[in-house]
C-alpha cells in the first residue's frame, strides 16, 4: 500500500482542536450544499496513478458539536502498468458524522462515514480485467477543517482514507487488486449555508468590553401628602428572575431534567396564594442572532416554562406566557463575538415569572 498521509495529520488537528472556540460559539441549525473536487492516492494494488474527480453534498448542523453530511462523488485514475491502457474509476454514495471542535469562523473537525462504493478496473490490456466491476460498502475516517468568509459562505478541507472492496484479479499476472482497497482522497469544496438566522454584526474588536451595567435606577418620587382617609393599596407584584442556563441547554427551549427543582420551587408558591390573579411567564433572550430568531426563541422558553407549572397543578387560566426576544436587555455589552461577549451577556438570557397580587387590607 502507498504511505497512508492521514497519519501524518492526526497530532495537528488534535493541536488545533486546543485552540478552537468553544462548540456553541456560532452554532445555529444551517443546512449547506457542498459541491468540490478531490484528488485520489490509489491503492498499491491497482497498479494506477493518483487522479481525482469531483464530488456534491447536501451538509446539516444537527448540534453545537456535530454536523452531518451526505451526497455522491466520482473518481478516475489512469492505470500505471507499462503497454496497458484503460482506468480505474469509483463511484461512492455515503453520509458522513462530522464531529466539530467550534463554531467559530475556523472549525476543525474528525469524520466517520458509512455507504457504498462501486470500484471498477477496465485495463483493456489483461486478460480479465475488461470492465471488472463490483459493488461493496464504503466506510472512511479522516479529519479536516471549515472556515466562514460570512454566514452563507465558506470554504471545507478534509483528507480521508477509504475502505471498499474489489475483485480484480488478472490470473497469470502479478496484479492482485481483489479485496480491501484503502484509498486516500484530499478533498476541498465550497460551502454555501441557507436556512439559518443571520448573526447580528458587532462592532469592531478594538473597542473594549464594558463591564456590565444595569440601567440607572429612577430618581426618588417626591412625597405624596398624607391621605385623609385610608385608601386602597395597589396591586403588589412578587417577580422572580432565573437564568436561562439553569432552565434550558444552548439555543434550546427543552427543559433539562436539572431545571425542574427551581421551577417545582415557583410552582408552590403559586399554589400558596390564591389571591394571585395573573402569573406572567416571560421569556428573553441577548442581541446575538436575528431578531425574528430571538423573539422566537424567547416564546418557546416562555410557553415551555408555562406547560411545566401546569404541570405541577397550577390553573392554566392563572398562567400567560410571552416573549420579549432581544428587546429588553438586563445588561448593556459591546465588542466583538466572542466567548467575553458572550459571558457578559448572560444576564439578559433569562426567563422572568411575575405575579400581580391584589392586597385586601388598606394603605396607612
Amino acid at each position: 500500500m502507498k504511505k497512508n498521509v492521514i497519519n501524518i495529520a492526526v497530532a495537528a488537528t488534535l493541536g488545533l482542536a486546543a485552540f478552537a472556540a468553544t462548540a456553541e460559539d456560532m452554532y445555529r441549525g444551517a443546512w449547506y450544499a457542498l459541491p468540490g473536487i478531490s484528488y485520489m492516492n490509489t491503492d498499491n494494488d491497482l497498479d494506477a496513478s493518483n487522479g481525482g474527480g469531483g464530488f456534491i453534498k447536501l451538509g446539516k448542523e444537527l448540534s453545537p458539536s456535530w454536523d452531518l453530511q451526505g451526497g455522491i462523488g466520482y473518481n478516475q485514475a489512469d492505470n500505471d502498468i507499462s503497454n496497458v491502457s484503460g482506468h480505474y474509476k469509483q463511484t461512492t454514495i455515503g453520509i458522513d458524522a462530522l464531529y466539530m471542535f467550534s463554531r467559530d469562523k475556523f472549525r476543525p473537525f474528525l469524520l466517520a462515514g458509512l455507504g457504498a462504493a462501486r470500484n471498477n478496473v477496465d485495463y483493456s490490456g489483461l486478460a480479465g480485467l475488461k470492465d471488472k466491476s463490483r459493488t461493496s460498502v464504503m466506510a472512511e475516517v479522516g479529519l479536516g477543517a471549515q472556515y466562514l468568509f460570512s454566514d452563507s459562505f465558506g470554504l471545507q478541507a478534509d483528507l480521508r482514507q477509504q475502505f471498499s472492496k474489489s475483485n480484480a484479479k488478472a490470473p497469470g499476472t502479478s496484479f492482485d487488486a481483489d479485496g480491501t482497497l484503502r484509498n486516500t482522497l484530499l478533498s476541498l469544496g465550497a460551502i454555501f449555508r441557507f436556512g439559518a438566522p443571520a448573526i447580528v454584526a458587532a462592532l469592531p474588536d478594538s473597542q473594549p468590553l464594558p463591564e456590565p451595567t444595569a440601567a440607572e435606577p429612577a430618581p426618588a418620587p417626591e412625597p405624596a401628602p398624607a391621605p385623609v382617609a385610608a385608601v386602597p393599596c395597589t396591586p403588589q407584584f412578587e417577580t422572580v428572575t432565573i437564568d436561562a442556563e439553569k432552565l434550558f441547554g444552548f439555543d434550546k427551549s427543552k427543559l433539562q431534567e436539572g431545571s425542574k427543582p427551581v421551577l417545582d420551587a415557583a410552582a408552590a408558591k403559586i399554589k400558596a396564594n390564591p389571591e394571585v390573579g395573573l402569573v406572567l411567564v416571560t421569556g428573553h433572550t441577548d442581541r446575538l442572532g436575528s431578531e425574528a430568531y430571538n423573539q422566537k426563541l424567547s416564546e418557546r422558553r416562555a410557553n415551555e416554562v408555562k406547560q411545566y407549572l401546569i404541570s405541577q397543578g397550577v390553573d392554566s387560566s392563572r398562567l400567560q406566557a410571552i416573549g420579549k426576544g432581544e428587546s429588553e436587555p438586563a445588561v448593556t455589552c459591546n465588542g466583538a463575538k466572542s466567548k467575553k461577549l458572550i459571558e457578559c451577556l448572560q444576564p439578559n438570557r433569562r426567563v422572568v415569572i411575575s405575579a400581580e397580587k391584589q392586597v385586601e387590607t388598606s394603605c396607612k
